[in-house]
């Protein structure tokens, strides 16, 4: 589930600072790189900090101010490019659109002011609109790393695939419990190959066997010769 771009605060203690990770759950470092200003919404840009890209997330974190980075899920991340219009943006950059999980939202980044995001994150309620943003511009002080970004966003984004819809899982869904199948619809010779276990339904630890005998399943020539072969 698309959750948005969200506030991200876990450091090392280190001098580096570096993100804390997700090990327990297998997230792993594939790319960083330093020198990099993001630039959310319609906001100006921010100062240069370093630039995480992760097996499940992408990772800003301010070198000028250790308390401030922000990180988005790749399921999160509808769309990844490498923009080099000036008319986009001034710099060449990596653009991203990205998923809040709300449909019912009507681009409130775009629309509100940028003084009253000024306001609210001095005040401590940025986290509260910052999950409303939708679009990302990572801008690296070397726009030769563009393509190498841009490559392991692409590797990345194939790590997270989009969930299946619940509704699609259900549809496919060929596991049936023992009490979902009705042996007394089946004739005699359909019940042997189903199998009952001590004269009662109990299908719960029997296989379900299934014949198929459609013509949609046969040769088309052989449809016909049998067709020709019949009686007039």
């Amino acid at each position: 589930m698309a959750t948005g771009l969200r506030i991200f605060t876990s450091r090392t203690n280190d001098v580096v600072g570096a993100p804390i990770l997700d090990d327990n759950n297998g997230e792993v470092l594939m790319h960083s790189l330093e020198a990099v200003s993001i630039v959310l919404g319609t906001r100006a840009v921010e100062s240069s900090g370093t630039l995480y890209i992760t097996s499940k997330q992408v990772i800003w974190l301010s070198d000028v101010d250790l308390s401030k980075g922000y990180a988005v899920d790749f399921v999160s991340i509808s769309l990844h490019a490498i923009s080099r219009d000036p008319e986009g943006y001034p710099s060449p950059c990596i653009y991203t659109q990205i998923e809040t999980g709300d449909d019912d939202d009507d681009d409130d980044d775009d629309d509100d002011d940028d003084d009253d995001y000024e306001e609210e994150e001095q005040a401590g309620d940025w986290s509260s609109r910052i999950s409303k943003i939708k679009e990302m511009r990572l801008v690296p002080s070397d726009p030769s790393q563009l393509e190498t970004l841009f490559d392991v966003f692409c590797e990345c984004a194939e790590l997270n695939p989009e969930p299946m819809e619940g509704d699609d899982e259900e549809e496919h869904n060929w596991i049936f419990s023992a009490d979902q199948i009705n042996v007394d619809t089946f004739d005699e010779d359909q019940r042997d190959l189903i199998g009952q276990a001590n004269g009662d339904h109990d299908l719960a630890h029997n296989v379900l066997q299934l014949q198929i005998n459609d013509q949609r399943f046969e040769d088309p020539e052989e449809m016909e010769d049998e067709t020709n072969s019949g009686p007039h």
